[in-house]
């Protein structure tokens, strides 16, 4: 079934564990591992690379670049 485990020892693995933590701090486990994955799971896929063109320069924020002077310069011829 599960790597070669059977039901019935999954079953007494469960019950050992129950007996262990209790109904209360197991089913806190349980949550807190839930989330945990979770929040792994949102991290990794907001992580992806963002990929650049490289034929598209960057603009700096304030630059002035050639396709703006070219605009400006016809405005003002006009």
């Amino acid at each position: 079934m599960f790597g070669g485990f059977g039901l019935t020892e999954l079953l007494v693995v469960l019950a050992i564990v129950l007996l262990i933590f209790g109904p209360k701090r197991l089913k806190s486990l349980g949550s807190d591992l839930g989330s945990a994955i979770k929040g792994f799971r949102k991290a990794v896929s907001d992580e992806e690379p963002k990929v650049e063109k490289a034929d598209e320069p960057k603009v700096i924020e304030g630059e002035v670049t050639a396709a703006k002077k070219t605009e400006q310069n016809q405005n003002s011829n006009v």
